[in-house]
């Protein structure tokens, strides 16, 4: 007896949308890319020429956008904040999140924290502005520890969500044959349930790292003024009041994408897994 061939036909509205997506991010990578390696005379105001190939490859910009922006010390500070909140993120977040998500079925006031902490997704920056910079100052804490203390209560809601619902995928009989064994609940988390979430971890360090590196608003309004610049707060030096310099502008945000790429591409194994398992509730 004969075998059929299945012949699979295209999907063909998937794979235009697919098509329409790539397009939407090449484009503008594209532009960024082209504009970066132009000189300013290149420049013209015609779509012929933004859209152009530069006449000759040069990366003048880049070495002047980098002397411009402190790159070198700008780039250390990002580095260091950004470091410092997804390390604790990682750690504080999943306490919190496995010590909610293990008792808020069964206790209405772990519920209720899990409610109230998740809430916090739901509260515009703009309100907490002025009063984060008015307490960063009276409490001594304008710097950078003070940015990153914002920034891990800002993504806590976010990683407690995540870190909660990843948990109804991890068994509760682990734990139960653990403490058969003697084990304390703090070293039955530390040996079993937290390398068990590392997908998760992957997950909340990419989503982290990502807001962290690129947020200009919370550096901007508790380090303005200071000398203590990050990547996206040294590249409002290219914004005047008269205009915006284009060229180096585009270079200096290559400059500041590739490490936050690179670590997404280091990552990127792990994301998937974690966001769709963090998603169950």
């Amino acid at each position: 007896m004969k075998e059929k061939k299945v012949i699979e036909k295209a999907n063909w509205p998937v794979t235009i949308l697919l098509i329409a997506g790539l397009i939407t991010v090449a484009f503008p990578l594209y532009l960024t890319i082209v504009i970066a390696l132009k000189q300013p005379q290149e420049m013209t105001n015609s779509i012929a020429g933004i859209l152009s190939l530069p006449k000759s490859f040069s990366l003048s910009n880049f070495a002047e956008a980098m002397r411009l922006t402190d790159f070198w010390r700008s780039l250390g500070n990002s580095v260091l904040i950004t470091t410092v909140t997804v390390v604790v993120s990682i750690v504080l977040h999943s306490l919190l999140g496995y010590t909610i998500g293990r008792n808020k079925a069964r206790n209405k006031w772990y519920n209720l924290a899990y409610l109230y902490v998740v809430s916090g997704m739901f509260v515009p920056f703009a309100i907490l502005m002025m009063p984060l910079v008015k307490q960063t100052a009276q409490l001594k804490i304008d710097n950078v520890v003070g940015v990153i203390i914002c920034y891990v209560v800002f993504y806590m809601p976010m990683n407690v969500l995540l870190y909660s619902g990843y948990l109804v995928n991890i068994p509760v009989a682990l734990e139960e044959a653990a403490r058969v064994d003697g084990a304390s609940t703090w070293k039955t988390y530390w040996s079993i349930i937290f390398p068990i979430m590392k997908p998760m971890h992957a997950t909340v360090a990419v989503l982290t790292a990502l807001g962290t590196w690129n947020d200009v608003m919370t550096p901007l309004v508790i380090l303005g003024g200071g000398k203590m610049n990050t990547l996206p707060l040294a590249q409002l030096t290219f914004q005047t009041q008269f205009g915006t310099n284009y060229n180096l502008a585009f270079a200096s945000y290559l400059l500041a994408l590739l490490p936050i790429l690179l670590f997404y591409i280091f990552c990127q194994k792990q994301i998937l897994n974690g966001v769709v398992n963090g998603a169950v509730k």
